[in-house]
């Protein structure tokens, strides 16, 4: 095995007994790699070590720690020890290292994880409430520890009023650690850092120092709620639309494509956020291409600056697509404290994380859009598909459908 150095903030992760070990900070510290090695060396010490690392949501295993233990083992030389497989890795003395969402759990499914020894919350300040309570009273085994890494969002979220909150385990060691701590931080990161801490100083602090996100005077979003309603899985859909807020050049601002529908429980769901940029031709492939993936039921364009081009574009995709052609009457910022109101009132759900567009939501106040972006496309597309699934929350005005030349209603 090759030899390795412990970088001094994190000696005591190492160094001290714990049932709970936290670490928490901004970009850069080392925060997963340094698991990711105590997690290596337990498994080539322990045999029979059996571990699982976790995420509020899962999507894919691209979005585990998969590939960075993996790596860790090639870099401390321990490859022959391990198999490492495309959806778990194999330990010394027929252990096991698995990935999971922990929204892919329920009560009963969860306690398969009882003879487990360490599980790791990655981006522990994804996790919920019920996770948490779900996640704590399972791993049970003799000796077993639950490890927590995450960047901090709110003093709300449920990681920190555990760990950091006024009342917090005796048997826990949770230590803060940022770029400055990391002897190995590299040169391509401390471009990025420099440049944020001139031209991003609002959000410099959360990036890099591991303090809470800023909050925007006059938010009509938070993340809190945003939080808290997340899913992993949406119900049976009873309709699905794919809402396009298109850019005016193809070099400036995104397109925003969002897929969002109306569940079996009368409650909205966002289920996909492909916004991209590019040519008229690429969002509209894009566009159609999860039209097909979600079956929807029909597109939803804002025509204010593209005019009959936008529908024109997408027909020439794909022809004779239910198309419904929507005008922009009022501010960004007054359509979409209809949809804030939704979010408020716990009849909207993320189903998954998606951090642009959650980013984007959170910088819209009541004034208008205070993110430094020029436009919140991402935003103003999902406000269209949801005015169009929840029509009631909305004044009335006409909107076209170019597939059967009905007339139904669309706000002002």
């Amino acid at each position: 095995m090759t030899e390795f150095t412990v970088p001094k903030v994190f000696a005591p992760l190492w160094k001290e007994k714990a049932r709970y070990r936290g670490t928490f900070g901004g970009r850069g510290s080392g925060k997963s790699h340094n698991f990711a090695t105590m997690m290596v060396i337990r498994a080539s010490k322990q045999k029979g070590f059996r571990a699982i690392c976790v995420r509020e949501v899962q999507r894919s295993l691209k979005e585990s720690a998969l590939r960075l233990i993996a790596d860790t083992i090639e870099r401390l030389r321990l490859g022959s020890e391990f198999d490492v497989q495309s959806t778990q890795i194999k330990t010394p003395g027929n252990g096991l290292i698995t990935f999971s969402g922990m929204q892919d759990h329920t009560a009963e499914s969860i306690k398969s994880l009882e003879n487990i020894n360490v599980a790791w919350a990655e981006e522990s300040s994804n996790l919920s409430s019920r996770s948490l309570e779900l996640l704590r009273p399972t791993i049970r085994a003799p000796g077993s520890e639950i490890w927590f890494s995450w960047n901090p969002r709110n003093a709300s979220d449920a990681v920190d009023q555990f760990l950091r909150g006024e009342v917090v385990p005796e048997n826990a060691v949770v230590v803060k650690a940022n770029y400055n701590d990391n002897q190995f931080f590299p040169s391509e990161l401390e471009e990025e850092r420099l440049f944020d801490e001139k031209h991003n100083v609002e959000r410099y602090a959360h990036i890099w120092l591991g303090e809470y996100e800023p909050r925007i005077i006059g938010a009509i979003f938070d993340r809190t709620t945003i939080h808290t309603n997340r899913r992993s899985d949406p119900p049976k859909m009873t309709r699905i639309v794919v809402a396009i807020d298109p850019a005016i050049s193809e070099g400036g601002d995104e397109h925003g494509i969002i897929v969002c529908g109306i569940g079996e429980d009368q409650r909205g769901y966002v289920l996909d956020d492909v916004s991209r940029h590019g040519s008229p031709k690429q969002w509209a492939e894009q566009a159609i291409a999860v039209y097909d993936h979600w079956e929807a039921d029909a597109i939803v364009i804002e025509v204010n600056q593209g005019g009959d081009m936008v529908k024109h574009t997408l027909e020439s995709v794909r022809p004779g697509c239910r198309i419904l052609e929507v005008r922009a009457t009022r501010g960004k910022h007054v359509r979409a404290e209809p949809i804030s109101a939704l979010y408020q009132l716990d009849r909207i759900s993320h189903c998954g994380t998606f951090t642009k567009l959650e980013n984007q939501l959170c910088q819209m106040t009541a004034a208008g859009y205070q993110g430094d972006d020029n436009s919140p496309d991402r935003v103003d597309a999902l406000v269209w598909g949801f005015t169009e699934l929840f029509p009631k929350m909305n004044r009335q005005k006409p909107r076209v459908d170019h597939r059967d030349q009905t007339v139904g209603s669309w706000m002002a």
